[in-house]
């Protein structure tokens, strides 16, 4: 049995699940978001509780039952409160600026990399140093997030990088004279 599974999905206000079939479609303040369940999870909503279960005592039907629940209630919390990631730049020289929607890094190569959101995604700048990326997709956003982190990933001799805010790098001690 799914610890994660049996657990019922509470619906907040402001917020209406659709069930067509296997498809769960999620509305709330922050957009609109669809997904479609396993065949070997059945889904039933009882007011503002929605509970899913497995149809078969099969092992894959076991593996997406826990699965199924917690990316139901990921978007369930993506378009009532939405996700967000920060990031840090941290080099000299290293800044990030808005272009319209696009994001525009310097990260030290010759030329500047703008990077475009995808659908749902909003990049905010509070400083030159300081990213955080908005959006109702977990998935979307952490993929962004980790694009970004991607093209300049913290270097552990002088800790020079794009990192998570609060990540710790693990510094190596330069060479000896």
């Amino acid at each position: 049995m799914s610890r994660i599974g049996k657990r019922t999905i509470t619906v907040p206000k402001g917020v209406t699940i659709a069930l067509d079939g296997q498809t769960v479609t999620v509305k709330g303040p922050k957009g609109e978001l669809s997904w479609t369940v396993a065949e070997e999870i059945a889904l039933s909503q009882d007011g503002n509780d929605l509970t899913l279960s497995p149809v078969n005592d099969t092992q894959r039907a076991r593996a997406m039952w826990g699965l199924s629940r917690t990316l139901v209630d990921n978007m369930i919390t993506g378009v009532s409160t939405g996700f967000e990631k920060s990031l840090d730049l941290v080099g000299v020289g290293y800044r990030a600026a808005l272009k319209g929607p696009n994001l525009s890094l310097q990260l030290g190569f010759s030329h500047e990399v703008d990077i475009v959101p995808p659908a749902g995604v909003t990049f905010v700048v509070p400083k030159q140093t300081e990213i955080k990326i908005q959006g109702a997709d977990k998935q979307a956003v952490g993929q962004i997030a980790a694009v970004i982190r991607k093209l300049r990933p913290p270097e552990p001799y002088k800790g020079k990088g794009v990192r998570y805010t609060g990540e710790k790098v693990r510094r190596k001690e330069g060479k000896k004279k």
